[in-house]
């Protein structure tokens, strides 16, 4: 971007000493990251984008920390993210409505994924949507199936991966062969001390893939766009009680909200689900006004 803000610190340089200077940039309040985001926007100010991005910078490690069972070196998929930070910060919009933290974790996590894609040495692994999504989800599919400590998998295995993202049994046992490689393996030791294994730093098991909503789909920036058009037919309120509870990776409860509005839970429910529902329908509209569906 024009004027790109520069980081005066770098992951590489060592990474626990990176994590320390990062804490020292203070948060910014919502009226000040307003202000900031006007002057980039409206004056390309550096100064402001520079703030805007280190103010962020403690949310990409922790996005990047997620990622950490690739074998890619943390210093290097943090630079990745702090890339889309920058880009987020380049295309931010503060008059949606949108916190800069909401709008940019999926940009960070966007180019995140793309340096884990191009950094892996598969051969001809695939770009499509659904083998992104194989890459991104076999690893926890398996664990669920107690895959990962009895060896390769099963035929019913093989036959449900496939049938639950939509690809075929073969690329199914393709990928699992690529991802069981010796550049891969999940048993490869983190330290020489062999304590640590890759597998003990995936994510979550049980968790809801965030990777799924990512990888399934190349028009992010579109989807996004529309989001942040359809936001716009939101009040403050209803703005913010989606972005709490359905835009952010901490969701804040409805008894958390309730308080905060001095109202009943079941008053942000109604709240929640009327505001999710015109989101919904506005979408809908745009992408059929700008012929991305069918009427």
């Amino acid at each position: 971007m024009a004027n790109a803000p520069t980081l005066s610190i770098s992951p590489e340089a060592g990474l626990s000493r990176y994590l320390s200077e990062i804490r020292k940039f203070p948060m910014l309040e919502k009226d000040e990251e307003f202000m900031l985001a006007k002057r980039w926007q409206e004056h390309e100010d550096s100064e402001a984008a520079h703030r805007l991005v280190t103010s962020h910078l403690r949310l990409v490690a922790k996005i990047a920390m997620g990622y950490r069972g690739y074998g890619l070196p943390v210093a290097e998929v943090i630079s990745e993210g702090n890339v889309g930070l920058m880009q987020a910060v380049k295309k931010f919009d503060p008059d949606k409505g949108f916190r800069l933290a909401t709008y940019a974790m999926w940009w960070i996590r966007a180019s995140i994924q793309e340096y884990i894609l191009r950094s892996w040495s598969l051969v001809k692994m695939g770009t499509t949507a659904a083998q992104k999504k194989l890459f991104f989800n076999l690893r926890r599919m398996k664990s669920k199936m107690q895959a990962l400590e009895e060896g390769d998998l099963k035929p019913h295995q093989v036959e449900e991966i496939a049938t639950k993202l939509g690809v075929t049994e073969a690329e199914v046992m393709s990928m699992n062969g690529r991802l069981s490689g010796p550049d891969s393996s999940l048993n490869a030791p983190l330290r020489q001390d062999g304590e640590a294994e890759w597998q003990d730093w995936l994510t979550d098991k049980d968790a809801e893939s965030a990777e799924d909503t990512l990888v399934e789909s190349d028009e992010f920036d579109t989807r996004m766009t529309l989001l942040q058009e359809a936001m716009g037919q939101l009040n403050e309120r209803e703005r913010h009680i989606i972005q709490e509870r359905r835009l952010t990776e901490d969701p804040k409860t409805l008894e958390d909200l309730a308080q905060v509005y001095g109202v009943s839970r079941e008053r942000i429910r109604q709240i929640e689900v009327r505001a999710f529902d015109k989101l919904q329908k506005e979408m809908k509209r745009l992408a059929v006004e700008q012929e991305l569906v069918e009427a």
